[in-house]
């Protein structure tokens, strides 16, 4: 029974998985600073949210309470992460940048461990063992290729540890709120560090052409809205150790749609390296499925 109830978790889990692959593909068509793609991307979300938001907000006491600010502070850490990530993605490929940015489940089994006092079993340590060394084949081949570790590739490794406190602080707020109000504020924390961010940069808010404009549009829809929100329902019945690093299978899958889209054709390691990630994931959700069926009442 408690599998079943897994299921729509998992299957929201898949669904931002690949709506979130195509976050790299928008930065790259967009012709805008990275920055920028990522405020218009939490921005429009904003207001596409609103129809869905207000029934809601009518409902809930905690949107009164301090618990809001679980997350705003959750959108300060996304404003961080996406403008070091859609910077990042002007100095190195979208599959190194999206894999380094996934480095998430380090910090996250780490902050659970020390912060929270999570338990984590020996299984789910192997596998988070496993997924990370299959991530690293796949960005192998290109450290081969570009032996300094330039700054295009720091900028996504520090993305990693913010993209790892957005999944701690949402964890946390999900006990408060649903999904559309968690993303809903947020998009307001995002989107309010992502103009400061801009300004301080002098990067233009304005003077894009049409299809700019419309890839701005489709960012928020695809990789905003349905990417967090699936993401978000995710965490809020799933511990965040868990999801994590099954959110490596996105650079598996960016590395994937980078071969139509932006004629990034991977390397044999890739492959290898993608298929030893998805074995690692395996062993981290089998471990989470052990630990439910041996709590009483799970």
């Amino acid at each position: 029974m408690t599998q079943n109830k897994s299921v729509p978790a998992y299957l929201a889990l898949g669904a931002g998985v690949l709506a979130l692959s195509f976050s790299a593909m928008f930065v790259r068509w967009a012709n805008a600073p990275g920055p920028i793609t990522a405020f218009y991307r939490l921005f429009f979300s904003i207001f596409l949210l609103l129809p869905f938001l207000i029934p809601r907000i009518r409902k809930s006491a905690d949107v009164r309470s301090r618990s809001v600010l679980f997350p705003i502070l959750a959108g300060v850490f996304t404003a961080c992460d996406l403008a070091l990530w859609t910077s990042s993605l002007s100095y190195t490929t979208a599959s190194n940048a999206t894999l380094l940015g996934n480095t998430a489940p380090l910090w996250v089994a780490l902050g659970a461990w020390l912060i929270l006092k999570q338990t984590l079993t020996r299984a789910f340590w192997r596998g988070l063992t496993i997924t990370l060394i299959g991530a690293g084949l796949i960005m192998g081949t290109d450290f081969i290729l570009h032996p300094r570790f330039g700054i295009g590739d720091v900028m996504a490794t520090l993305t990693g540890l913010f993209y790892g406190g957005y999944y701690l602080i949402t964890e946390r707020s999900r006990a408060h709120f649903d999904s559309v109000t968690h993303i809903w504020f947020v998009g307001i924390g995002a989107s309010f560090a992502l103009y400061i961010i801009n300004s301080i940069l002098q990067n233009p808010f304005i003077g894009y052409d049409r299809l700019t404009w419309l890839v701005f549009l489709a960012s928020a829809v695809v990789s905003q809205l349905i990417g967090y929100m699936a993401l978000a329902y995710a965490l809020g019945h799933l511990p965040a150790s868990i999801v994590a690093p099954t959110m490596v299978l996105q650079p598996v899958v960016t590395t994937i749609l980078a071969i139509p889209f932006l004629g990034e054709i991977p390397t044999i390691w890739q492959g290898i390296g993608g298929a030893i990630a998805l074995v690692g994931i395996y062993i981290v959700n089998r471990s989470h499925q052990t630990v439910l069926q041996e709590t009483p009442n799970g």
